[in-house]
């Protein structure tokens, strides 16, 4: 017996020296994970490259302001001897080295980027943010289908809104620009003659079910066209693409005879 509470008695003190070096290690980790204050605290001013002298960014309280952008702040930070940029992804710089009035970081590409601080914090520099303008007017697409005798009508109106999408890009210097593009709504009716069969606004959101959330953030609704009429009902194909087209999903709409629409991705 006395055994048996030898063991249960070793095993508990076992469990107790793996929760309390857990916790420790959980410690420890949280440490090394703390706003380093005095970091950001010195790199308060205008850094600029130790070759061309020009200006790359400034930083303001916790904003940083790229060179490569006019008036546009990002929150940053520094931790664990990295300076933290939270854009639309969280941007990561390892700090090589850093002094009062130095600074060498790794950017974007992987480079080893030296800067040092201005006298001043008073020099202009910038170029405005990439904007994508929307169009002003509403293009009109129509299409006309038979079908056992009878003429369909399918209209797809493509409306520009102000629903911005920002876009990550990358200056030359391996900086941050946010490319901004704007989304569409597109308004989709069908006719039989002069009867109105069905109307409907149709936004990129009514495609998550089909479409990757992530993908849907970073995209745009760019087109729709009316393709047949069969027995399932009337049916549109959406695209629905990355800015520039760099990637597209084509998903068929099918809208049936009581006015219901389903999505298939084709």
């Amino acid at each position: 017996m006395a055994s048996v509470m030898s063991k249960k008695g070793l095993a508990v003190l076992c469990i107790l020296m793996c929760t309390a070096c857990s916790l420790q290690e959980k410690k420890v980790a949280e440490e090394k994970m703390e706003v380093d204050t005095a970091a950001v605290r010195e790199l308060q001013g205008l850094w600029l490259d130790d070759n061309t002298e020009l200006p790359l960014f400034r930083i303001k309280g916790d904003s940083i302001y790229y060179a490569s952008q006019v008036n546009v702040p990002m929150p940053f930070t520094v931790m664990n001897d990295t300076l933290m940029v939270f854009s639309v992804d969280t941007l990561l710089y390892p700090i090589k080295e850093r002094g009062l009035y130095s600074l060498e970081y790794k950017s974007l590409t992987g480079d080893v980027i030296a800067v040092h601080k201005a006298e001043t914090d008073t020099v202009s520099f910038g170029l405005p943010v990439v904007e994508e303008k929307s169009a002003d007017e509403v293009i009109e697409k129509d299409s006309v289908i038979m079908y056992k005798g009878e003429r369909f009508r399918g209209y797809a109106y493509i409306n520009p809104t102000r629903k911005k999408v920002i876009r990550l890009g990358m200056s030359e210097e391996g900086l941050p620009i946010e490319n901004v593009y704007y989304d569409n709504i597109i308004h989709i009716c069908i006719y039989k003659g002069r009867e109105r069969l069905f109307a409907r606004d149709i936004d990129k959101e009514m495609f998550a079910q089909v479409v990757p959330v992530d993908f849907l953030k970073l995209s745009i609704l760019s087109d729709m066209d009316f393709l047949s009429v069969n027995e399932e009902g009337y049916w549109y194909l959406a695209t629905i693409c990355e800015p520039e087209g760099a990637s597209c999903y084509n998903v068929k709409l099918n809208v049936t005879r009581e006015g219901e629409v389903r999505y298939m991705v084709q």
